[in-house]
């Protein structure tokens, strides 16, 4: 159906893609959809979610907005390691992610 966690997944990852190839228009909206949709089905905890907070602070962070995107990724992180522990290499990605942002912002503490 239209709010099957299945289709979030699915747009989380069609999001990437247009994120990746830099149309951020059209990954904005997918994402958003699919972090409403998962979080309805599956809860605000659900590891589904972190991928989609990552991808969607991936596109904030392309569009300027540091402040917005550094909390999605300290929420995809946090429920990562809540639910795979801190040492999961599922992390590296997600901290690595952070990592550059805080560079940005230059933040090299």
């Amino acid at each position: 159906g239209p709010e099957h966690p299945e289709l979030a997944k699915w747009l989380n990852d069609f999001a990437g893609l247009l994120e990746a190839q830099g149309n951020l228009a059209g990954a904005k909206p997918l994402v958003e959809r699919a972090i409403a949709m998962t979080e309805k089905a599956l809860g605000p905890e659900h590891l589904d979610l972190a991928s989609q907070l990552n991808n969607l602070a991936l596109v904030l962070k392309a569009e300027g907005n540091l402040a917005g995107a550094k909390s999605l990724f300290e929420r995809a992180i946090a429920i990562t390691e809540k639910t795979l522990g801190p040492k999961h290499p599922d992390l590296a990605s997600q901290r690595n992610n952070l990592a550059l942002l805080l560079q940005a912002e230059g933040d090299l503490a």
